[in-house]
């Protein structure tokens, strides 16, 4: 068991949770987190949003029976930590874009400080923006978009690798719009999961190559890899 930092509402359902540890992550991984004994049954996978040398912070979005609960939280309070889970990310030298929609801007954080060149960094909301200012000291531009298209002005040909993360929807669009383009796309997909170790296939998604499990195979896939045509909820 760890021991909650802080727990904080940033904007309408979007906390920011610090949990105080020291942790070895990868960038893009996730952890399976649990603050309750029998029930709900399952723990719930929450992407690494940054780690610090005395802590970790994970960034969710109330949705459901687990995460209220964990909105209840405070300081000094309980919660077990399972993980780091999943591939992530690959660090590669180049010119990167990071994309994030809502909640999935999340991975992006601390993918942003571990490149070696700053990335521009473009973040899209339907609403109130949130966790803004945390990114601007890891990116060369810094463009955040607040109930439009996030992907409207974006200069695909200006990069080597582009990394996102967020709706289906938002992730299909920039495997669309960078297809035949000499760039390389990576996409972080959230999912239901069961036991995030790929015992379960709960949480198997489609790819050109097969069924692949998304905790995993995942969470990172190559876009080209993706088979788009699949319906894909939450």
């Amino acid at each position: 068991m760890h021991t909650i930092l802080s727990n904080e509402c940033i904007a309408e359902g979007i906390y920011a949770m610090k949990v105080k540890g020291h942790f070895q992550v990868n960038m893009g991984q996730f952890f399976m987190l649990r603050a309750w004994e029998n029930h709900p049954i399952l723990s719930r996978p929450i992407s690494v949003c940054n780690v610090e040398h005395d802590h970790i912070e994970f960034l969710y979005k109330v949705v459901g029976e687990g995460t209220r609960l964990f909105a209840k939280l405070r300081a000094g309070d309980s919660i077990q930590l399972e993980g780091p889970f999943g591939n992530g990310f690959v660090n590669q030298p180049g010119r990167v874009a990071l994309i994030g929609g809502g909640v999935g801007i999340a991975p992006l954080l601390y993918a942003a400080k571990q490149f070696r060149n700053k990335p521009d960094i473009f973040l899209g909301f339907r609403d109130q923006p949130y966790l803004t200012e945390a990114y601007k000291p890891y990116a060369n531009e810094l463009h955040i978009c607040v109930n439009g298209n996030v992907l409207e002005h974006i200069e695909w040909t200006r990069y080597d690798y582009v990394y996102t993360c967020g709706p289906y929807a938002m992730m299909k669009a920039v495997a669309n719009l960078t297809k035949g383009l000499d760039v390389k796309v990576y996409v972080s997909f959230e999912k239901r999961m069961a036991c995030g170790i790929g015992a379960c296939y709960g949480c198997s998604t489609s790819t050109k190559q097969g069924n692949k499990k998304v905790c995993t195979d995942g969470p990172v896939f190559l876009a080209e890899e993706v088979d788009w045509h699949e319906e894909f909820s939450l």
